[in-house]
């Protein structure tokens, strides 16, 4: 079946429901969080679904493949801070545990697809 839409990308899916988690954490954060780590927080997460996207639509395999490097560097960030709020007690390593293996399927599956796209 051909792709259709970046909808139709794993990885993509995958993406969103990593930003929907992690916009679940950024509201168990401390009110004095709300415009300094929260935000920045939910810039990532959003960030990484909407570069695969953007990359896709682009309809060229070089366009992909750089956008998919700003989606992996995203996911990176996110991960920094998903550990700081771990690190400032602002939430246990229980909560953060769902969202960090995600990252790291999200990260796995960039990373295949990036591999994929420059074999072509």
């Amino acid at each position: 079946m051909p792709l259709r839409s970046f909808r139709d990308l794993i990885v993509w899916q995958k993406a969103m429901r990593l930003a929907r988690e992690v916009y679940t954490i950024a509201r168990q954060l401390p009110i004095e969080e709300k415009f300094a780590l929260a935000d920045q927080i939910r810039r990532s997460a959003v960030s990484i679904p909407s570069n695969i996207a953007e990359g896709q639509s682009r309809g060229t395999s070089k366009d992909f493949i750089h956008f998919l490097h700003i989606a992996r560097g995203s996911n990176a960030e996110l991960m920094t801070q998903v550990l700081l709020c771990v690190d400032f007690e602002y939430i246990n390593d229980e909560t953060a545990c769902s969202v960090k293996n995600l990252s790291n399927d999200v990260g796995r599956l960039i990373n295949a697809l990036i591999a994929r796209l420059k074999s072509l």
